[in-house]
């Protein structure tokens, strides 16, 4: 599997709120055997991860998926720490206790649910687009795996460790909370795709409709990429879906021939859809990975090819049946900026670290590779001092 397969799945017309573009995705019939259902943790998260890091994001919920398809009630999660809000002083001990945010602690990103028994239930925890953004960190964390003189001790020995990266929830995005709010929900509907000033900013697809009527309020609460909030800030209202039907040869003389023309319509609207707006996602080549088998489905998140020249690219999740198409659909899109980080860590991995090697291979200078490494926020992994004895002898010769 290289491709996302919306198999199942139809437009249709979109819906606009000044520049926010919202296209309904139904189905005709939901996928049989999967629901899913929502965990509300209202609040921070520190996830401990399985090679003893810790992934730390403001966590609102997460998503549980139920493969005996009852859609039952949430099993209530682990306890809760907190850290403190502010600062102030104080005196005695019968003063009031500071304000505090919740920090939730959470098992990993993806968790089987156990009874009180310990025995395995037909559920996953997850954390939905933590899950992918935690992939995109992950990127060849643990940094150069040679110890070449370029690279800092700390680098060797902590690699990209702390990687951060800025997001903005869905309701500082402007006019997406408004769109949100008086959105149509289709029959059917079984997911989304958002569009601000007509550039795809996410997908969202789960396997049922009563599924997608309790998710659609989480899409405000969900993580947006810078480039997202920019195209919301900046960008114009877009031109809503418009359908003319003219009376050509034959004419309408009947409500059949009205609805046919109607659907005609639509039909045409779809195929432009497809073919043009949500092109980029659909034909890029992701690498996946499988996160867990989920009964008869598979839980993966993915990562594109980050390759230059402007084209769209997300990262994200999903879980697919057994002939790879998908019941559930989550994407984030990458700002320019994070594309290049990502060409530059896979061209650097790809050359064992070395930076006259990975210069060759870009078909650039040492000056440059160097230039780039600064500006992707990697500056403190070099050691300066040799890098800049290098420098001055590139520049010499």
């Amino acid at each position: 599997m290289t491709r996302i397969d919306l198999t199942g799945l139809d437009v249709r017309p979109s819906q606009v709120w000044g520049g926010v573009r919202l296209v309904p995705l139904v189905r005709a019939e939901p996928v049989p055997g999967l629901r899913l259902h929502r965990e509300v943790y209202g609040g921070f998260g520190a996830v401990d991860l399985p090679d003893r890091t810790t992934y730390t994001s403001y966590v609102p919920h997460g998503f549980v998926a139920d493969w005996t398809g009852s859609g039952s009630a949430p099993v209530p999660g682990a306890g809760r720490e907190s850290a403190a809000f502010g600062t102030r002083l104080g005196g005695g001990g019968d003063d009031e206790s500071p304000d505090c945010v919740p920090v939730r602690r959470i098992h990993r990103m993806a968790k089987r649910r156990r009874d009180k028994d310990g025995r395995a239930e037909a559920r996953l925890r997850f954390l939905p687009l933590h899950l992918a953004l935690e992939g995109y960190l992950a990127l060849h964390f643990g940094g150069p795996s040679i110890v070449w003189d370029e690279w800092s001790r700390e680098a060797v020995r902590h690699g990209l460790s702390p990687r951060a990266e800025a997001a903005y929830a869905g309701w500082s995005v402007p006019g997406l909370t408004e769109a949100l709010q008086i959105f149509e929900v289709h029959p059917g509907q079984c997911g989304l795709l958002l569009y601000v000033a007509d550039a795809l900013a996410a997908a969202f697809v789960v396997p049922h409709p009563d599924d997608y009527r309790l998710l659609h309020p989480t899409l405000v609460e969900d993580l947006y990429g810078e480039l997202v909030h920019q195209y919301a800030y900046y960008g114009g209202p877009v031109p809503e879906f418009t359908a003319r039907i003219r009376d050509g040869a034959g004419g309408i003389r009947t409500l059949a021939d009205l609805r046919a023309a109607a659907r005609e319509q639509e039909r045409a609207w779809a195929v432009a859809h497809d073919g043009l707006m949500a092109r980029d996602l659909l034909e890029t080549s992701y690498a996946f990975e499988r996160v867990r088998r989920t009964g008869p489905f598979d839980l993966h998140r993915f990562l594109p090819p980050f390759e230059r020249g402007g084209a769209e690219q997300h990262i994200g999740e999903l879980i697919t049946d057994r002939k790879g198409r998908t019941a559930y659909l989550k994407t984030f899109r990458l700002s320019e900026n994070q594309i290049r980080k990502g060409y530059l860590l896979r061209r650097l991995a790809d050359c064992d670290w070395h930076l006259g090697r990975s210069a060759e291979a870009l078909g650039t200078s040492y000056t440059e590779v160097v230039r780039r490494v600064r500006s992707a926020g990697l500056d403190p992994l070099l050691n300066a001092h040799v890098v800049a004895q290098r420098l001055r002898e590139d520049r010499e010769s």
